[in-house]
C-alpha cells in the first residue's frame, strides 16, 4: 500500500494546508459515517477507535459521504475561478450523476440540501434555490465550505466572506447558516495564517464580529452567543450537542479543537459526540487538519479511505490554481 503522505511530499506551506484540510475533513468524515445516529450513551459503551466496520448505511469501512463529496465538488470548482453557477452544476452532478461519490453511490443526503439541488436542476438560479425559514438551519452548507478559506490570499476578507455567504445560499440561505459559515472561514484563515487553535479561535471571531455587525446578521448574533463568549472550551461535556443544527454542529466541532491536542483525538472526540457523527467530525476534521498538518493523520486511515489518490489530487490542483497563479 502507497502511503500517500510521503507520495509526492512538498515542503511548500500551503500545498501541505490543502492536502491537509480536505484530507482532514474527509477522513473526519469517514470516521464518523459507520456509526451516524447511534447516541453518546451507545457510543461511550463501544467507541470508535479506527474506521468502523459497523454501517448504518451498509458501505464498507472508509467510505465518506455527501459531507466530502460536495467539498470536493466546491474545491473542484474553485480551481477554475469562482463561479456560484458552476458550483450549483457540480452539485447536480454528484447528485444525479454520482459525481465525486466515494464509490458510484449518493446517500445520507439532508431534505434542504436535497429540495436545493433539485430546483438547481429544474433551472433556478443559485441565490435562489436555498431555503431561508429558520427550521432549514441544517449543516448541509457548513460541512462543504472549507475549500472557501483557501481564497484568503487571492480577495480581501470582506470579499471572501461576501462569496462564503452565497455559496451557503445555494442550499441554506437562511442567514444563521450563512453566519456559521462565515464565522468556521474566519478561524480557517487564522489556522492558515500559522495561528494555535486558541489563537484562531479568538482572532477569527474578531474578524467574524466585523463582518456580521449589519443587517440582517446582527439580529442572529445572539444564537452564537456561546460561541462569541470566547469561552466554548470550558463548557463541560453535557452541554454539546451533536445533533445536525448548524450551531450545535459548529459549537460542537469547535469545543473538539479546543480541547484536544491532536488530530486523531480530535476527530475521535467529535465521531463519539455521537448522533450526527460524520457531519462533526468532517467540520472538526477541516480545522485539524489544517492545524496539525496531513503527516500528523495516521496513514491507515489516509489510505483506508475511498479514493485517496484522487482527493490529493485534487487538492494539488487547488493549491496550483489559489497560490500558484
Amino acid at each position: 500500500m502507497v502511503n500517500l503522505i510521503t507520495e509526492e511530499a512538498s515542503t511548500d506551506r500551503p500545498f501541505s494546508q490543502v492536502r491537509s484540510g480536505l484530507m482532514g475533513l474527509c477522513v473526519g468524515d469517514a470516521l464518523g459515517v459507520p456509526v451516524e445516529f447511534l447516541s453518546r450513551e451507545e457510543l461511550i459503551e463501544s467507541p470508535v477507535t479506527e474506521l468502523d466496520s459497523r454501517n448504518e448505511w451498509k458501505e464498507p469501512p472508509g467510505t465518506w459521504s455527501d459531507d466530502s463529496s460536495l467539498t470536493f465538488c466546491l474545491a473542484d470548482c474553485l480551481c477554475d475561478g469562482f463561479s456560484l453557477q458552476a458550483i450549483a452544476q457540480s452539485f447536480c452532478r454528484w447528485y444525479y450523476e454520482q459525481e465525486w461519490t466515494a464509490r458510484g453511490k449518493v446517500f445520507d443526503i439532508g431534505i434542504t440540501t436535497q429540495m436545493a439541488i433539485q430546483k438547481l436542476q429544474n433551472g433556478v438560479a443559485p441565490l435562489e434555490a436555498g431555503d431561508t425559514v429558520e427550521r432549514s438551519n441544517g449543516n448541509g452548507s457548513l460541512m462543504r465550505i472549507l475549500p472557501m478559506a483557501y481564497c484568503y490570499k487571492t480577495i480581501d476578507l470582506p470579499t471572501l466572506m461576501d462569496r462564503v455567504h452565497q455559496v451557503s445560499r445555494i442550499t441554506h440561505a437562511h442567514p444563521r447558516s450563512q453566519m456559521a459559515c462565515g464565522i468556521y472561514i474566519c478561524i480557517a484563515v487564522t489556522l492558515l495564517e500559522g495561528a494555535s487553535p486558541g489563537e484562531a479561535y479568538v482572532q477569527g471571531l474578531e474578524q467574524a464580529e466585523e463582518i456580521y455587525q449589519a443587517f440582517p446578521y446582527l439580529l442572529e448574533k445572539h444564537h452564537f452567543e456561546r460561541i462569541f463568549s470566547r469561552d466554548i472550551e470550558n463548557l463541560p461535556i453535557e452541554s454539546i450537542h451533536s445533533e445536525g443544527y448548524v450551531i450545535d454542529t459548529l459549537e460542537a466541532s469547535l469545543w473538539c479543537l479546543l480541547t484536544t491536542s491532536s488530530y486523531p483525538e480530535a476527530v475521535l472526540k467529535a465521531v463519539n459526540l455521537g448522533e450526527d457523527t460524520d457531519t462533526t467530525a468532517a467540520v472538526t476534521g477541516g480545522l485539524a487538519g489544517i492545524h496539525y498538518g496531513i503527516e500528523n493523520i495516521p496513514s491507515k486511515w489516509i489510505n483506508g479511505i475511498a479514493r485517496p489518490h484522487d482527493i490529493q489530487r485534487l487538492a494539488d490542483r487547488l493549491e496550483v490554481a489559489l497560490f500558484r497563479a
